[in-house]
């Protein structure tokens, strides 16, 4: 693809999954220990070919999309339509004044897209105006009449499953559905359907049989279940620090600046919420300490933002193949009031550590005047850290017992 060619994203999240059961509309819920719509949009917004992700949502989901994204970078969500086509189109008026070369259209119910398709797809588009991922049909199919009786039995050799992201030159597919919306065509179920009615011709490249649609309740119990078995190593770390009182106007909290009558006496800016994660986090992976990788002697984190620190204890985590599940901090002391900015600093957190809000916790206690941080000499921290990493066998024998040095 050419440098100067400029490529956005369309995430089409309106529909209702209705087919996927109970418990709301499927690209909400949680699957693995995040949400299905976070999983789909993320690759996209950390895709570095990638300059606009644009979103289209159903109305009512603004905030618990806002919730559950909160840590994306994204462009203001467009309203959806009644129907997938209405929704791609609106998504591509949304983006029309942003002029992208080339557009990738994604399904949110899709969150198990790669970086290594996203880059397919663009390549896909550049070379050829429009194409889709298709994988090969594996099983013989059957057409059958309004009956059930079978009519022909199609060659497989030449059938493809379709998915998404469907790639495209932005200004073809944008002037075909608005062709299509001019003649009231809505009957169209992908946008490589309607491009062929615009006479486009769609190319297809390498699919991804990982990159299948949610569609049923069965589907969420055998991904959760394939999910958990690839990253079951279940870790939980501990975490504390301290940090006194000096001279200053306000504290670094859990990434959020606190207005406060004293700072923090501290080699960094003191962030003892954040620090308290960082070793919560490489406790979890038995990894040392924040001051084994980050010595206070060393003058490079003079005054450093905290955020640095957890961002590296993350990585750590990444270069693993795990994740974190869940990050939860106690704070102690008499002042500030931690309640009116708890919100932020629990967005904050998710934010540096790409996580929903829903796998952040902050919380704050007092001891009660006793002790330093009853004088108001400063503030303690506690944390705790839940990741989870990809089985191995170092360490455990093939039963899955604990290897005690046996020579045998």
């Amino acid at each position: 693809m050419s440098k100067l060619e400029r490529t956005a994203a369309i995430l089409v999240a309106a529909g209702r999954g209705l087919r996927a059961g109970s418990g709301g509309p499927k690209q909400y819920r949680s699957i693995g220990g995040q949400t299905v719509i976070y999983r789909a949009m993320a690759p996209f917004c950390r895709h570095p070919q990638i300059f606009a992700v644009q979103p289209v949502l159903h109305p009512d989901d603004k905030a618990v999309f806002g919730d559950a994204v909160c840590a994306l970078r994204h462009e203001p969500p467009a309203d959806g339509g009644a129907t997938r086509q209405a929704s791609v189109h609106a998504g591509l008026e949304a983006l029309a004044g942003h002029k992208p070369d080339v557009v990738l259209i994604h399904d949110a119910a899709r969150p198990f897209v790669s970086a290594a398709l996203i880059s397919r797809a663009i390549d896909a588009a550049s070379r050829t105006g429009a194409a889709v991922p298709a994988i090969a049909v594996t099983d013989t199919i059957k057409l059958i009449d309004d009956d059930g009786n079978v009519l022909a039995t199609p060659d497989r050799a030449r059938l493809r499953i379709a998915q998404t992201p469907q790639a495209f030159r932005f200004e073809a597919i944008l002037d075909a559905h608005r062709r299509a919306a001019r003649e009231r065509r809505s009957d169209f179920t992908d946008d490589a359907a309607l491009a062929e009615w615009a006479g486009l011709t769609v190319a297809t490249f390498e699919g991804d049989p990982a990159n299948m649609k949610l569609t049923t309740p069965e589907d969420f119990v055998r991904e959760e279940a394939r999910l958990g078995a690839l990253l079951g190593d279940v870790r939980t770390g501990s975490g504390y620090d301290v940090h006194a009182f000096g001279d200053g106007d306000h504290l670094m909290i859990c990434g959020v600046r606190v207005p406060h009558a004293r700072g923090f006496l501290a080699h960094s800016d003191g962030d003892v919420g954040l620090h308290a994660l960082v070793d919560a986090i490489l406790g979890a992976l038995a990894d040392g300490d924040i001051g084994s990788h980050f010595p206070p002697s060393d003058p490079r984190w003079k005054g450093a933002a905290s955020d640095r620190f957890l961002k590296y204890a993350l990585e750590r985590v990444t270069a693993r193949g795990g994740r974190v599940a869940h990050l939860d901090v106690t704070l102690i002391c008499e002042r500030p009031k931690i309640g009116p900015f708890r919100d932020a600093m629990r967005a904050r957190i998710a934010e540096i550590a790409s996580l929903s809000l829903s796998r952040v916790a902050v919380k704050a206690t007092t001891s009660e005047r006793l002790g330093f941080t009853g004088r108001e000499e400063g503030i303690a921290a506690m944390a705790s850290a839940t990741i989870r990493l990809p089985w191995d066998d170092k360490g455990w024998d093939d039963r899955g017992c604990e290897d005690k040095g046996r020579s045998d």
